[in-house]
């Protein structure tokens, strides 16, 4: 299965990462100021390489089942969602169309079975029409929505010389996505039908949520979020907001604005620990979530394989440093995995299967690696039924299988 190969840092990469990058040349004589825009792998060169850092926005996908979220400023313009998601998506169809030579216009795309923020089937419906829109945007005249678990499925049934039942882990950045399904020889020469999927769940608990605790945890602290600030006679704690806003990938771009700086900074001139402050401001200032996001995905994976690891984190005069170690994050994350759990448990019920009818268990996306979203598997079916392999591409790989089918 051929995958888009997309330059990178002096390398090749077929991931590309739903990020947009902007920055604006300002207005000179009679020339008007003009902005630009860059998406993905080229994006995140682009801010990486900046001077003066632009805008930099991810995790859009997050933002599609919240109705009062219409869009954002950038710079001087209003930008809806489904703009910015179209624009990333654009790129992806320009990229693609010259890689392989043809013009595309049709898509088989991903979804998850319950979008972030989704409480209600009205809400992922009203998610999904926002991504086909965008699609629409982007240049697509045609698209076709999968549930990612069973885009999944499809990668792993392409392994397979014989027939099972299979439950498929889905771990995004948003949700954690379960698929039950018969997969095999049999499923592909007499085609799927309904009776196929036994069930599926979805929980929006993730990669995002489990980066989310890192932050409360270990990188708000030490960023002013325990301490305290003087108003007139009295000593009142922090508040939450901009640290809340600091968990959520989708949101932390949003912090920064004048407004935003001016209240922190008026927080700083009386905080009992400024210099924390301080550090929250420029992290902020510099737009560094890209950055924060590196070094708490290299702190989750050293701790998928060794009990304990180093969180580094520096820029300028902002040094961040503390040694975690895998029980205290299993902890930070214990609700997390109940919901996981219980979202596992629910669909065995829901679909009338028990764990030992089930042949295998094939687990992907990155938080598939945690030790811990592991070890619920391993005691409800077993390790010797644990599959895994494409972590991070499975899905894309078993959509364009799924496309060829028709």
């Amino acid at each position: 299965m051929q995958l888009g190969a997309f330059p990178f840092l002096g390398q090749i990469t077929d991931a590309y990462r739903s990020l947009l990058y902007f920055e604006q040349v300002p207005a000179k004589g009679i020339h008007p100021a003009k902005t630009f825009c860059w998406t993905g792998p080229e994006g995140i060169t682009h801010y990486l390489a900046a001077e003066n850092l632009g805008r930099l926005i991810q995790s859009l996908k997050s933002f599609l089942a919240i109705r009062n979220m219409e869009g954002t400023q950038v710079f001087e313009k209003k930008r809806t969602i489904e703009e910015l998601i179209g624009r990333i998506l654009a790129d992806v169809r320009t990229d693609a169309s010259r890689q392989f030579g043809v013009d595309i216009r049709h898509a088989t795309v991903g979804r998850p079975v319950r979008f972030v923020g989704a409480e209600t089937v009205e809400d992922d419906h009203y998610a999904e029409d926002r991504l086909a829109d965008a699609f629409s945007l982007a240049g697509f005249d045609t698209i076709a929505f999968e549930l990612e678990p069973i885009g999944a499925a499809h990668h792993y049934e392409s392994t397979l010389d014989h027939d099972e039942l299979i439950m498929i882990g889905d771990f995004g950045g948003g949700t954690s996505d379960f698929s039950l399904m018969k997969v095999g020889p049999t499923t592909r020469e007499e085609g799927r039908t309904d009776a196929d999927l036994l069930g599926n769940a979805g929980v929006g608990v993730a990669g995002d949520a489990f980066d989310a605790q890192i932050v409360r945890h270990l990188v708000s602290p030490s960023l002013g979020s325990r301490t305290h600030f003087r108003s007139m006679d009295k000593l009142l704690p922090m508040p939450t907001w901009p640290y809340s806003s600091l968990e959520r990938w989708h949101h932390l771009s949003f912090l920064k604005t004048r407004d935003v700086i001016d209240q922190l900074e008026r927080l700083q001139a009386t905080a009992i620990k400024p210099d924390a402050i301080g550090a929250l401001i420029h992290l902020i200032k510099y737009d560094l979530g890209y950055q924060l996001h590196r070094a708490i995905q290299k702190l989750k994976t050293e701790l998928s394989s060794a009990p304990t690891s180093e969180f580094t984190f520096t820029d300028g005069g902002l040094v961040l440093q503390s040694v975690v170690d895998r029980t205290s994050f299993e902890g930070w994350i214990a609700d997390e995995l109940e919901q996981i759990s219980t979202c596992i448990d629910d669909l065995l019920i829901s679909s009338g299967v028990v764990p030992a009818d089930v042949d295998a268990v094939f687990l992907t996306g990155g938080s598939s690696f945690v030790p811990a979203v592991r070890r619920i598997f391993e005691s409800r079916f077993g390790v010797e039924k644990l599959r895994s392999g494409h972590e991070f591409t499975s899905v894309a790989m078993g959509l364009a299988r799924r496309a060829a089918i028709g």
